[in-house]
């Protein structure tokens, strides 16, 4: 997975001046659109299309500078229809406009190309496995929030603070399946998965219910039957469950026959009384991949 990534990395350099096309990166990559979004954002720590974007403003930067060609050349080679769109990105990124860089001869920034290896440490094992589960319905209270990498996310903490106990009560009456008891479900998130964007975030149920069977201001989200990886670990909250989502996606994914695949991604927690340690299980949609 690793190689076929470094490949897609290839096929940016020699295409910095053309649109992102990433159905053509997920065929170099052999996998998914889905998958090579999700899986560049946890290795690089940031959405695809930043980066390249990046990239393509760090190699028009050195040919400002050098002076060989007119700046509205650069622009157009690098992408945009005009001087003012190439001006207002150059200085987005570098600080200082194209034209000032090339007289004064500015310090820039420079985005590095990225090259993807397998660091294998050792220290310790992921605890998984691989369920075939058949439809369900998470029946729940939702909100939208947006998406935060580390650290608590005040959006979630503020939104279920304000649910009452006997909500919560009503609805793990319902839970009739695993992951048992109120779960965490995120749905609808943005496809770069970019710090800020915005998902719906669930405080629900995993249930066989019909919809009409959802208490009060409820909301529904039909599951369609798949396969998941059911992911465990335990230690300091919210640390060690985002160090979960990240183990996942550079060390599980690149070394196992499965890619993510659109769905819910469901989280149950555990919190010890003081709610400074946790014991989670992360439920992740996946399908098996052919790997050549």
């Amino acid at each position: 997975m690793l190689e076929r990534l470094n490949q897609a990395m290839e096929h940016i350099e020699r295409h910095l001046g053309r649109p992102l096309d990433v159905a053509e990166l997920a065929r170099t990559a052999a996998t998914s659109e889905y998958h090579l979004r999700r899986m560049f954002s946890a290795l690089a720590g940031m959405p695809l299309s930043e980066y390249v974007r990046r990239r393509r403003l760090t190699v028009a930067g050195a040919e400002v500078l050098a002076r060989r060609e007119s700046l509205l050349e650069i622009a157009v080679r690098y992408g945009y229809g005009s001087g003012e769109a190439f001006a207002r990105a150059f200085r987005a990124m570098h600080g200082v406009g194209p034209g000032e860089a090339r007289r004064i001869g500015a310090p820039l920034v420079s985005q590095p190309r990225l090259t993807f290896r397998l660091t294998v440490e050792g220290s310790s094992s992921m605890r998984y496995r691989v369920v075939d589960k058949p439809a369900f319905t998470v029946v729940g209270l939702k909100a939208r929030v947006p998406l935060v990498h580390s650290g608590p996310n005040q959006a979630i903490i503020d939104f279920v603070r304000r649910i009452a106990p006997r909500r919560l009560e009503e609805l793990e009456k319902l839970s009739d399946q695993d992951p048992r008891g109120v779960v965490a479900v995120c749905d609808d998130l943005d496809p770069s998965r970019a710090e800020g964007t915005e998902l719906d975030y669930y405080q629900g149920v995993i249930t066989s219910a019909t919809p009409t069977a959802a208490p009060g201001d409820a909301t529904v989200l039909p599951v369609p039957a798949g396969t998941w990886a059911v992911f465990t670990t335990s230690g300091p909250a919210p640390r060690a469950i985002q160090d979960l989502w990240r183990d996942v996606f550079t060390e599980w994914f690149p070394s196992n026959p499965y890619r993510g695949r659109p769905g819910p991604e469901i989280l149950r927690t555990l919190l010890s009384p003081d709610k400074t340690e946790a014991d989670a299980e992360l439920w992740l949609p996946v399908e098996r991949e052919e790997r050549v």
